[in-house]
């Protein structure tokens, strides 16, 4: 199960690096285009697709590899037991409000192809397409927030900085 969800992670990681990377072509595109007097319509918007499809399917990847902002402030001053109690309660907050996010998400797409919403840019693209990126990485973060959740409670959870799960007294 482990390989399975860290190849989940790590895909939605590499789908979002080649986003980015449509992005740098988009604005290349864009600029040669404007050198040689070439409109190509749609690159803003496109480059703006790409970059949103970027954001949200890297924060799985960015979650379990610690690179989120914590405020460890309040954890560093508590005991272990008390610690552990404050990092499920975080968790699990974390995990109800990604998935409420997960679900809006999937939700917003579903509805924008039943009502045919398309951009209200010149490229007219139909809204759900660029919207399926944003709900797959929605739905991967509450994955991966459920997996930290199951971690923690189970005393298995590694902390960026720390190389061994940390045992509850």
């Amino acid at each position: 199960m482990r390989r399975l969800l860290d190849a989940i992670y790590d895909s939605a990681a590499a789908l979002a690096a080649l986003f980015l990377i449509g992005v740098l072509l988009m604005v290349l595109l864009s600029i040669f285009g404007r050198q040689i007097n070439l409109y190509v319509p749609g690159t803003d918007a496109y480059a703006g697709y790409l970059m949103a499809a970027s954001g949200f399917l890297a924060l799985a990847h960015t979650l379990k590899h610690g690179d989120h902002i914590r405020v460890t402030l309040v954890l560093g001053a508590l005991p272990g037991r008390w610690k552990h109690r404050m990092e499920l309660w975080a968790l699990a907050f974390a995990t109800a409000v990604a998935c409420m996010f997960a679900f809006y998400s999937c939700k917003l797409a579903w509805q924008s192809h039943l009502f045919n919403d398309v951009s209200t840019a010149n490229d007219a693209t139909p809204l759900w397409i660029p919207q399926i990126a944003m709900a797959l990485g929605t739905v991967v973060l509450a994955i991966a927030f459920v997996d930290e959740l199951v971690l923690e409670a189970r005393g298995l959870r590694t902390v960026a900085g720390e190389q061994e799960p940390r045992l509850h007294e």
